[in-house]
């Protein structure tokens, strides 16, 4: 029995009230693009693994199908010119702030076009120009560099934040509360996201720790912290959108738990002997974009022909940006040092 299906469906579950006060709070052309991103981020991910399968990818690769609405519904959440930091597993979070998916294809599949000119893979892809950050390999890893990113924000005095996103199993890292005690006593403007998809590789977060939500780990540095479904795109832009508000306005940071879960292996050398399919068969009935067709549909935002001509759209892009990408140049030797800060 998986540990949290109950707390989706009954503790964190959003009251219809409010999700359709949040509906006729957006646009249309809002609403209809976070459902495109998701959308594109699922497909992105599936012919990501079936490029897998044909040999096409170098190493390994980290999948969020299943967890969508947590990238999407937070950075919907914020401006243009805001900054983010994802993790490993920011397929999602890459989307949303807007990359290029054909640039973004090349990185993954190594290719000299690429974000990373094919030097970050599927771990690493970073957009400056669209200020994502990017992500690093280390397990809490890009929760230090959110502090200096969220001070030199506030000594630059703009009023700009930063999103910075984790797993569930950095927050058993000692940089996750040497980064939320620095961040709430200097009252920076970052939103701090557990992105708390049940496991941290194969350790279950309930056999990790003894708080029954990581949010409550917020009260040790006296800033808000909040546990949200994260397999609801509306409760999830709802909640990051009030931290937003607050790190914009100089209260400093707030502690955002998305729960949700990943359907696939931590990589694709899991053989996921450590849960049973009945867990993930019984996560899949919250699928998130299933959720998210069904609310557009009953408050009247989209028919079903215009979310399958969405659906159908977004598919058609992410197959063109696998043909486009396939066919880029691989990276060559004569440049090979040109990012190497010491060759």
């Amino acid at each position: 029995m998986p540990v949290h299906t109950k707390d989706v469906s009954n503790e964190l579950q959003l009251d219809p009230k409010i999700r359709k006060q949040i509906v006729q709070r957006l646009s249309k052309e809002k609403l209809q693009k976070m459902l495109e991103q998701m959308f594109l981020t699922r497909f992105f991910e599936e012919n990501a693994e079936a490029l897998y399968m044909r040999g096409l990818v170098h190493g390994t690769m980290h999948l969020s199908i299943g967890m969508e609405a947590s990238p999407i519904g937070s950075i919907a959440a914020i401006r243009d010119d805001d900054y983010i930091l994802h993790h490993h597993r920011g397929h999602g979070h890459t989307i949303a702030k807007g990359a290029d998916i054909t640039l973004m294809m090349g990185e993954f599949i190594g290719k000299e076009p690429g974000y990373c000119r094919g030097r970050g893979g599927s771990m690493h892809i970073a957009d400056i120009a669209g200020r994502n950050l990017g992500a690093t390999g280390i397990v809490g890893g890009g929760l230090p560099t959110a502090v200096g990113i969220g001070l030199a924000l506030q000594m630059k005095k703009t009023d700009n934040i930063l999103l910075c996103f984790f797993g569930d199993g950095a927050t058993n890292e000692g940089s996750f509360h040497e980064a939320l005690n620095m961040a709430a006593l200097w009252k920076l403007p970052i939103v701090f996201i557990c992105d708390n998809n049940q496991y941290g590789m194969s350790m279950a977060v309930e056999r990790a720790m003894t708080v029954h939500h990581i949010s409550q780990r917020a009260a040790a540095y006296n800033i808000p912290g909040v546990t949200v479904d994260g397999n609801d795109v509306l409760a999830v832009y709802d909640k990051v959108s009030e931290a937003a508000m607050r790190a914009r306005s100089g209260e400093g940071p707030t502690l955002v738990e998305n729960l949700t879960y990943r359907w696939r292996g931590h990589s694709k050398s899991d053989r996921n002997l450590y849960r049973t399919q009945e867990e993930i068969e019984e996560w899949k009935q919250f699928d998130p974009i299933i959720r998210y067709t069904g609310w557009l549909q009953e408050y009247k935002v989209l028919s079903e022909d215009e979310i399958d001509s969405i659906e159908q759209s977004a598919k058609e892009s992410i197959n063109k940006a696998t043909e486009t990408a396939l066919a880029f140049p691989e990276p060559t030797p004569e440049n090979l040092e040109a990012e190497v800060f010491a060759p």
